[in-house]
């Protein structure tokens, strides 16, 4: 089947000759997205602050500190160098060090802000003339369901991923006539060892025990509220940036794109 002239069949080798740019690629998500746009043909360079034994081989790992303007710029630069070029930019970076009450949230804010928005901000700024030059080109921007249900204990990471995809949007709009797509995901509960930590955090902020069984207690808690009955796999998210970064989803832009198992259905 065909649309366009164009294949709507996946095929190992699409990504051939591209140029791809993935940041926290080092484990969980960022590593699976890694590792589908390597399987695709894609060239790769990643960032995270330390190597991990979860780094895809085959990858260009940069050290780097994307909480911080030099660091990005850094990272940047290092890619641009290695690569030549850039035609996917995937600004998979993020979290928060820690919970708090909505009325003690000032200690982390600026770091929240910084890894989670700013990261991307600074990033596309350096890479985009590269894109333009390449012709077009995606960019990705892995924000969360946090933004559509207010989680309490992490309303400044709600905030910072809330500015990135309205600034997502706004750049969509910005570099359509570039040809270069934008578009945003917006997670749900997704099984990787930051998710696991975060348990541990959530656990001990309300009072309880980080032992096993209460870890294993809030997963399957958090799996229950899911309609399709399971937390989500990295793989899952990799899966859907290979096929939005692919010429399949050429007339896929500004788009806010929701994969939560179901369990913002019918939340506004």
């Amino acid at each position: 089947m065909t649309s366009h002239g164009r294949s709507l069949v996946p095929s190992v080798g699409e990504l051939e000759g591209k140029r791809a740019v993935v940041t926290g690629g080092s484990r969980g998500i960022g590593a699976a997205i890694v590792r589908n746009l390597l399987d695709a043909g894609a060239t790769v360079v990643t960032s995270a602050r330390k190597p991990d034994e979860g780094t895809p081989s085959g990858v260009t790992f940069v050290k780097a500190d994307l909480s911080t303007s030099d660091g990005v710029r850094e990272f940047a630069d290092a890619a641009l160098e290695t690569l030549g070029g850039v035609d996917i930019v995937v600004n998979n970076a993020g979290g928060c060090r820690s919970f708090h009450s909505v009325l003690d949230l000032e200690k982390d804010w600026q770091y929240t802000m910084d890894i989670n928005f700013l990261a991307a901000v600074r990033l596309n700024a350096a890479l985009v003339p590269s894109l333009r030059e390449s012709g077009g080109g995606a960019v990705l921007h892995v924000s969360s369901i946090a933004t559509i249900a207010a989680y309490p204990i992490l309303y400044h990471y709600a905030a910072a991923k809330a500015a990135l995809e309205t600034y997502s949007k706004g750049l969509a709009a910005e570099l359509a006539t570039d040809g270069i797509r934008v578009l945003s995901l917006c997670l749900g509960n997704v099984e990787t060892p930051a998710s696991k930590i975060a348990r541990g955090q959530a656990v001990e902020y309300f009072g309880g025990v980080a032992d096993p069984a209460g870890l294993e207690a809030l997963a399957g808690k958090w799996a229950a509220e899911i309609p399709l009955g399971r937390l989500g796999a990295a793989e899952d998210i990799a899966e859907a940036v290979g096929f939005l970064v692919s010429p399949r989803a050429s007339w896929i832009t500004g788009s806010n794109i929701v994969i939560d198992g179901g369990k913002t259905a019918g939340l506004s």
